[in-house]
């Protein structure tokens, strides 16, 4: 197990519309960013659950500075 994994037991798993809330985006966009394999999920059932660290990951990734001169 690397170092950054935890136990399935000690992962926050969020819904598409628990991820859009904290996104400020809609579930549409959380779909495409779990099809496109932006976002990684599993699927339960009909729906999918998006790890919580995930999410922050790739907002810290997405995020856009802004320098100064």
């Amino acid at each position: 197990m690397a170092a950054d994994q935890r136990p399935l037991s000690e992962v926050q798993f969020l819904t598409v519309a628990e991820v859009a809330s904290v996104m400020r985006v809609s579930k549409m966009t959380v779909y495409r960013l779990v099809h496109s394999g932006h976002l990684p999920a599993i699927r339960v059932g009909r729906s999918f659950r998006v790890p919580e660290n995930a999410v922050h990951e790739y907002l810290r990734e997405s995020y856009v500075g802004v320098e100064t001169a």
